[in-house]
C-alpha cells in the first residue's frame, strides 16, 4: 500500500481508498505464515506469531468457493440473494453477496470467476452525507 492511501469508513474499515480514489480492500498478512486477515489483530491465530503484520491490498478478483441463496432475512432486506464466499487471486477468503447473478443454482457454479464492485451500502449516509460504501461481487466477464 502506499501511503498516500487513505482510510474510508463506509460499511466496514478494511475498505480503503487509494490516491486515484478507487476502493479497495485491505488487509493484515502475518510475516511469519502468511496468513491473512481482515480484521486488526495482535496475533496470528494460524501460528500465535505476535505483533508481526503486513498491511496488504487484496486483489480484486477471485473464485466462487461457497454460496447460499438466502430466502429469509431481517425486515427491509430484499430476498432472495447470494451470500456467497470467495477465495481472493493472490490470497485471502472474504464473505460477501453476490450481485447480478439470478439467485438459481442453474446460474451459479462453484470456482466461477467473479471481480469485486464498490457501491452505495442501501443508501445510507453519515452526518457529513457522505454515502456508506459497502463491497460486493459480480461474475467476470471476459
Amino acid at each position: 500500500m502506499s501511503n498516500q492511501d487513505t482510510d474510508f469508513y463506509g460499511a466496514t474499515s478494511f475498505i480503503k481508498k487509494d490516491k486515484n480514489q478507487n476502493f479497495y480492500l485491505s488487509a493484515q498478512q502475518c510475516n511469519a505464515c502468511d496468513a491473512i486477515f481482515l480484521d486488526n489483530r495482535i496475533s496470528c491465530s494460524k501460528c500465535f506469531e505476535l505483533n508481526n503484520f503486513s498491511t496488504i491490498r487484496l486483489s480484486d478478483t477471485g473464485s466462487l468457493y461457497s454460496y447460499s441463496i438466502v430466502h429469509r432475512s431481517f425486515p427491509g432486506i430484499e430476498v432472495p440473494y447470494i451470500s456467497a464466499i470467495v477465495d481472493l487471486d493472490n490470497g485471502g477468503t472474504i464473505k460477501g453477496n453476490l450481485i447480478n447473478v439470478d439467485p438459481n443454482p442453474k446460474n451459479i457454479s462453484f470456482d466461477m470467476k467473479v471481480k469485486l464492485v464498490f457501491k452505495d451500502a442501501l443508501g445510507r449516509k453519515d452526518k457529513d452525507g457522505n454515502s456508506y460504501v459497502s463491497y460486493f461481487f459480480e461474475p467476470l466477464t471476459t
